[in-house]
């Protein structure tokens, strides 16, 4: 599970984008239904709920 602050990079859905990367403002669900508040470095935010392995910790 992300804290709020912890730098994400969110896996593109087709090869022609690019990974999204951004920090989590909040937690909104729970570990068996996590959701996240996120705000991307492209000065989007949105509510993000990730499927299996989309979402993870940036390096």
């Amino acid at each position: 599970m992300l804290n709020v602050a912890d730098r994400v990079t969110a896996e593109a859905e087709s090869v022609d984008r690019a990974p999204r990367r951004g920090t989590v403002l909040a937690v909104l669900g729970d570990e068996q239904h996590p959701r996240y508040r996120i705000s991307w470095d492209d000065g989007h935010e949105s509510i993000y709920t990730p499927s299996a392995g989309a979402l993870h910790p940036s390096r």
